[in-house]
């Protein structure tokens, strides 16, 4: 069950942006302004892992966000906001509707959106629960419980652009990520492809070559805002920490 064939022929993943951000953010003199989603019950090293490397000498100012504080409207302090690993339904039940609106609300008049694993599961538009902020779906969902191991992804010209301009090959820590793939959401504009899966994982029942092809990184704008999701963990110990760094630069838009 290979998705590629059958889903790249759906132009949805589409240049959407010429943009030219710094391998190297020591230089930038106004620290980007970071909250990072955490709650008691989220299961999530998140913040742990990201905290390490997001530091005021790497040019980044980093925060904790509870639900709580996302409703009461206190994303209006930060440039963006990352949903980390965890369960994306488990995000979006603490959030609840109204939380969901606000993070809606703040990408849409701006505010940048980086979403790690879970986090793209919730910024897709695939669940119910989701915030249908970018125009992707889970392939193989009913496998999604498909294993945990090192895998290699190959980025896009547009990806090493974005992300890495000395290097387009990278092995990077995978845990039952979403294999994204273009949906067709008639409001909302089609992604753009940064990096896709050049090897897998299939345990659990998964099938062999579902996981090739599909796509490890994609960005897209939702209002006036900027988004992009990761389903690999690049903010994990090894990293690759450069390509969340470019990220979050990029959804920032201080490229």
């Amino acid at each position: 069950m290979r998705p590629v064939s059958q889903f790249l022929l759906i132009v949805f993943c589409i240049t959407l942006f010429s943009i030219h951000p710094p391998e190297v953010h020591a230089e930038k003199t106004k620290p980007v302004r970071v909250a990072i989603f955490d709650f008691p019950e989220s299961g999530s090293k998140g913040y742990e892992n990201l905290s390490r490397f997001l530091t005021p000498e790497n040019s980044f100012q980093c925060t904790s966000i509870s639900p709580e504080e996302i409703s009461d409207g206190k994303l209006i302090n930060f440039d963006v906001v990352i949903m980390p690993g965890g369960s994306g339904s488990r995000q979006a039940k603490a959030l609840k509707p109204e939380g969901r609106a606000a993070v809606r609300k703040f990408i849409k008049e701006g505010g940048g959106y980086v979403g790690i694993c879970a986090g793209a599961y919730l910024a897709s538009s695939h669940y119910n629960w989701s915030l249908d902020i970018i125009n992707a779906r889970v392939w193989d969902r009913s496998h999604w419980n498909r294993g945990k191991s090192n895998v290699s992804i190959q980025l896009t010209p547009s990806g090493q652009e974005v992300l890495s301009k000395t290097q387009s090959k990278y092995n990077i820590y995978y845990s039952n990520g979403p294999l994204l793939v273009p949906d067709n959401q008639p409001d909302l504009p089609g992604y753009e492809v940064l990096a896709s899966f050049t090897s897998e994982v299939a345990r659990n029942g998964a099938p062999a070559e579902a996981m090739t092809g599909t796509h490890a990184i994609i960005r897209s704008k939702f209002g006036s805002g900027r988004v992009i999701c990761f389903s690999p963990h690049a903010e994990f110990k090894n990293g690759p920490h450069s390509l969340i760094a470019s990220g979050i630069y990029w959804a920032a838009n201080q490229d």
